[in-house]
Order: C-alpha cells, then structure tokens, then sequence
C-alpha cells in the first residue's frame, strides 16, 4: 500500500440532527492525496453542513471523522489537524479594517508560516490582486473578497483544502485560472481537495469523484462520467436537474 492509498479523510457515518430536522443523514466517505472530491446537491442538500463539521465548527450528532488519522475532537491533536488544513468560501467575511495585504500578513503569522511576507506577495500575485493589496477589505468588490478569500486558503500550504463554492463570483476568466491553478497544485503537491460549487461545468471538469447529496444523504457517488452514465443525462447539468426533481436512476 503506497501513501495515495490512504485516506488523510475518513467519514464514517456521520450525523447532524438540529431537533427533529435531520441535516446530514450518517454520510460516509474518504478523501485521498492528489484527488479533488465535489460534493454536489441543491440547496440544503447537507453540503456545508458536512464541511463545517470537517471544520470543527459545528458538532456532529453521531459517527466519526479522522483527518491526518487523528481526532478532531480531541484538542492537542484538532491543533494539528487544522495547522495542516485550511478553508475557502465566498460567503465568509474577512478584517474589515485591515488592508488586503495585512490580512494575509495576520493569517500567515496564526499559522506559523516561514518568510511569511514572501509568502503573501506570492500569493497576490498569484490571484492578481497586487492593484488593491493595500486597499482596506471593506472597500473590496466581491469578486476581490473571494480571491482574498482563496489566497488565505493557501497561507499555509494545506494538505487538505475545503472549497465551499470557491469561484462564486468570479468572472469567467478569473474562475478558470483559479481552476487550473487548482488542478495544478492537486498534481504537483497531492493536495486533497473538497470542493462544493453549483457551476455543474465547473465541477465535471475538476472533479475526480463525485458525491451527489440530496435531502442530507448521500444518493450516489462516482466519476462525473459514471453519473452521467448512471443518471442517463447528457452532462452533470442534466443530472443535477433530475435528482433536484426527485428523479431516481
């Protein structure tokens, strides 16, 4: 058994329950280095629900997560666990008060990372955002909040990458060099990545497997082309709109 063999993510049944409402329904699953693994769904299909979990952000109700083959639970090994992860969502805000390049500077401090200011002017070249780098965040448009966003992401050169609709407001071109760049340090570093988007071109086309949610639980799992196949549709859009009607293979 080489290293790609094992799982740095192991779901084993896991549950979030909020009173009656059954948010995930005991979802199991396993994220392996050098794979981009999509969670698709509608809306309140259990996706960030799941990622939050990942996160520590939210507690499960029931089942079991392993990352690295640690316990997230357990505080000095969650310590360790997320100095090896990190987290990207167009939906979470960043310092306000803070300029863009400052942000950075904070993030890569909180995690200990070598020549840090190197490390951030990478980063803003990176995601092209040298123009604004000394703008303050609250003065950014969104488009600029996400990129930030996904520059902190990289500060400390995850192993596992969670990716809550990364590229939701991009424009076209942007969200295809992030794409690339993506699939680009997948293969080079054999990061594993998460990745939840409603863009179903985006997601045929950097997904290694797929697991598709609905209503909490996982209703299938595979390569883009094996649901395709399985779901009898001309592509992952014609998929989506048959699960998201109640259709079943």
């Amino acid at each position: 058994m080489t290293a790609a063999d094992i799982p740095l993510l192991q779901v084993n049944n896991l549950c979030k329950s909020y009173n009656s409402f059954q948010a995930v329904k005991c979802v199991t699953f396993e994220l392996y280095p050098g794979e981009i693994l999509g969670l698709l769904g509608p809306n309140g299909a259990g996706k960030t629900t799941i990622i939050h979990m990942l996160l520590g952000l939210t507690s499960p109700t029931a089942g079991e997560i392993r990352i690295f083959g640690m316990n997230p639970e357990k505080a000095r090994e969650r310590e360790k666990i997320l100095s090896r992860m990190n987290f990207s969502s167009t939906y979470v805000a960043m310092p306000y008060s803070l300029t863009l390049r400052e942000s950075l500077q904070v993030f890569a401090r909180l995690y200990g990372v070598r020549k840090a200011r190197a490390k951030v002017d990478m980063l803003i070249e990176q995601f092209e955002l040298k123009d604004v780098a000394d703008r303050p965040v609250r003065t950014l448009s969104s488009g600029q909040m996400t990129r930030l966003n996904l520059a902190k992401a990289f500060v400390n050169d995850p192993d596992i990458l969670l990716l809550d609709e990364p590229t939701a407001s991009l424009d076209p071109d942007i969200a295809d060099r992030t794409r690339k760049y993506l699939l680009e340090v997948k293969k080079n570093r054999k990061m594993a990545i998460l990745y939840t988007s409603h863009n179903m071109q985006e997601m045929e086309e950097i997904s290694d497997r797929l697991l598709f949610l609905h209503h909490g639980e996982i209703i299938a799992r595979g390569t883009p082309e094996e649901l395709i196949a399985r779901f009898r549709g001309e592509d992952l859009e014609d998929v989506f709109l048959k699960v998201a009607r109640e259709v079943r293979p």
